[in-house]
């Protein structure tokens, strides 16, 4: 009776030993901030936006030819860089390269359109990290609405737009409930959809400011905000 009392004992022991083993595992690491993944995303970014626009300065020299070679090299070499990074830390968030890291890296993915799967899985983890508000709910919305459309879907909060050149108005790609779109940008610290339409218009009658004059388009035409 002892011996089987002694074999229980250590029966339990054992199990005992593997339940506290698997809690230790369950125990989260503490995210330690890399201050030189931030400034190799800083550096990354840089040169993103150099290529996500028109040519400027020495790249106005550029043929078109070389100039789309040189964007298209940059969003592969970045799209590739930033997929290891994605599996090996998930979305990078403010505690591992601080908000600034947090957004360049955000913004390499926005760019990464010709790989919307990855766009997606990024989302898909950005959420988790929004929601314990170690990344930004407002570019969480804009990549929302950038999966949305690259995916045929309708946009959720109206970020991505085209515009009509008669007029020079920007207005958002396929939307959903229109109607509510306002209180859907709120929630997540966007201005109201008047706002961001008047200033995209404004940065595309800038950009385009030379063709525009040509047609006796003097202005944006911008949308009436309700004060």
């Amino acid at each position: 009776m002892k011996k089987l009392i002694g074999i229980l004992c250590i029966g339990l022991m054992v199990i005992g030993c593997k339940e506290n083993t698997s809690q230790k595992k369950k125990v989260p690491q503490k995210v330690v901030f890399n201050q030189d993944l931030a400034n190799e995303l800083e550096k990354m970014a840089e040169v993103d936006q150099i290529a996500a626009y028109i040519p400027q300065g020495e790249y106005k020299k550029l043929s078109t030819e070389d100039w789309n070679a040189f964007k298209d090299s940059v969003f592969t070499t970045h799209q590739k860089r930033i997929k290891e990074l994605f599996d090996q830390h998930g979305f990078l968030g403010f505690d591992l390269v601080g908000k600034e890291g947090s957004s360049n890296f955000w913004v390499m993915v926005q760019h990464s359109d010709h790989n919307p799967a990855f766009q997606k899985a990024v989302l898909e983890k950005m959420k988790q990290e929004v929601l314990k508000k170690n990344a930004h709910s407002r570019e969480y919305g804009l990549l929302t609405d950038r999966v949305n459309i690259n995916s045929g879907l309708p946009q959720v909060y109206g970020t991505q737009v085209d515009y009509n050149w008669e007029i020079c108005q920007a207005y958002p790609i396929t939307l959903q409930d229109s109607a509510n779109v306002n209180q859907r940008r709120k929630e997540i610290g966007l201005e109201p959809i008047e706002e961001y339409l008047n200033r995209m218009s404004e940065m595309h009658f800038e950009i385009n400011k030379a063709s525009f004059l040509q047609k006796g388009i003097k202005a944006p035409t911008l949308y009436k905000v309700e004060k």
